[in-house]
């Protein structure tokens, strides 16, 4: 079962520092008073010296670094810890696709739910609050995996969101001579009366061009129907001969006269990677007000991308979605994510989101303040919104301000956002609705050195 959520309500929690716009700002120490799920008091504290805790309850950070919790905007719940069922000789995405396959027929309810437990936990631990966890839907697993999905849902629902997807990664059409959709879709459609709150596919996957477009199609006519946000992994390559599939989806979406209130989200992207400055502008032109949000997914993509020239003098070349450059260049606001946690999609890396943002300063060459701010928010406000969030759900900044919602990440031992993203701390408090979820604390003992 999960845990539950601490019974001791944060009253405070003092001694803090904030993620202040204003630098000569960054060293105060706060107190930060919760009531009712919300930020009640934002107040600084006289003097830079620690204050003594007025309550049992109260939360003593000891000059760490509050932050917006964090969110997983693009996991996946039934394929993570799998990589010890997966013999990798190329390490490509076919073969990917092929060993996933392979340990899939091995799933059953206590394997999904004893490796979806712990991905959960884990990111509680790491300050996640928030995730959208995808579950997959095909002939060979059926709703066994959603299933699953839905019970650790249901369980988790008071300490963290798992927003289910259901998901097609497999193609929805049985070959290439197939005119009308098959067993997968069938199921698909099926799964998403299931309560479901998202509806995905990877269009990539279908024998032809014009099935992938037809993917699409169908996919937003399904969510359409139930209401259901979508989400698609698109245009996962850095091939410049192939059609970006990204304008499929608008002209799609415009065909239907498309509802703000349901988002679209889309992960990988990295075929954007190849557009010039005119082609960004155009693109973003012609997404104009649909609610379109991009999410880079780094791990997986620098993995494994490229790998047809791996002989070239530099390597494989790689790509994923340049966040700091794309919001100051484009004003396009784009969510980072860790994908898969150990398996052959993604052998490496951890759950914990702001492990990205240090990844990212050497991938975007970016450590300025201002990108790094833009980094860290890539992982909470903004991972946030690309799962459809409400807007009184999500923090207005990284400052915690009064009225935000009382969800957050103490991180010990990180004073500053420029820590939190190029090394941030591994003792960390988890705090959502002004509970207190989950803590990370770490023991330190270090020898003494002798004198001889």
């Amino acid at each position: 079962m999960a845990p539950n959520a601490s019974s001791n309500l944060p009253v405070a929690i003092t001694n803090v520092r904030l993620a202040h716009p204003d630098p000569a700002r960054s060293n105060d120490l706060w107190r930060i008073e919760c009531s009712g799920g919300r930020v009640s008091s934002v107040q600084c504290l006289v003097g830079q010296d620690p204050q003594p805790v007025r309550a049992d309850s109260d939360i003593d950070a000891d000059g760490g670094l509050l932050l917006p919790s964090l969110c997983h905007s693009h996991i996946h719940l039934d394929k993570c810890f799998i990589l010890d069922r997966c013999e990798l000789v190329h390490g490509n995405f076919a073969e990917a696709l092929q060993v996933t396959n392979k340990a899939k027929a091995a799933f059953d309810r206590d394997d999904l739910y004893r490796r979806g437990y712990k991905l959960i936990r884990d990111s509680l631990e790491c300050g996640v609050t928030s995730m959208r966890a995808h579950v997959e839907i095909d002939t060979a697993v059926e709703f066994l995996c959603l299933e699953v999905g839905q019970q650790l849902s249901k369980e988790f629902r008071d300490i963290c969101e798992v927003q289910l997807t259901a998901f097609a990664q497999e193609p929805l059409f049985d070959s290439a001579e197939s005119t009308e959709p098959g067993r997968n879709y069938i199921l698909l459609a099926q799964a998403v009366e299931k309560d479901i709150q998202v509806v995905g596919s990877a269009p990539y996957v279908e024998p032809t061009m014009e099935q992938a477009k037809a993917n699409i199609k169908l996919v937003l006519e399904l969510a359409q129907k139930h209401g259901c946000h979508v989400d698609f992994h698109l245009d996962y390559n850095l091939d410049p001969a192939s059609e970006p599939l990204i304008f499929e989806v608008i002209s799609s979406a415009k065909k239907l006269s498309w509802s703000r209130e349901s988002i679209i989200t889309i992960g990988h992207a990295t075929r954007l990677q190849l557009f010039t400055p005119a082609e960004w502008r155009d693109l973003v032109a012609a997404i104009g007000d649909l609610p379109i949000t991009f999410v880079g997914l780094p791990q997986s993509d620098i993995y494994m991308l490229g790998r047809q020239q791996a002989d070239s003098p530099l390597g494989a070349p790689r790509g994923t979605l340049r966040i700091p450059h794309l919001a100051n260049e484009y004003g396009v606001e784009m969510a980072m994510a860790v994908n898969n946690a150990q398996n052959a999609f993604t052998p490496q890396g951890s759950v914990d989101p702001l492990s990205l943002c240090a990844l990212g300063v050497a991938l975007f060459q970016s450590a300025t303040p201002g990108d790094l701010r833009t980094l860290v928010q890539a992982v909470t406000l903004t991972s946030k919104r690309a799962i459809g969030q409400r807007e009184r759900d999500v923090h207005r900044d990284l400052c915690i301000a009064r009225d935000d919602p009382a969800d957050f990440v103490i991180l010990h031992d990180t004073p500053n956002l420029q820590s939190a993203a190029l090394n941030p701390g591994y003792d960390r408090t988890t705090i959502r609705a002004g509970v207190v979820v989950a803590r990370r604390h770490t023991s330190r003992w270090v020898a003494d050195t002798i004198q001889v």
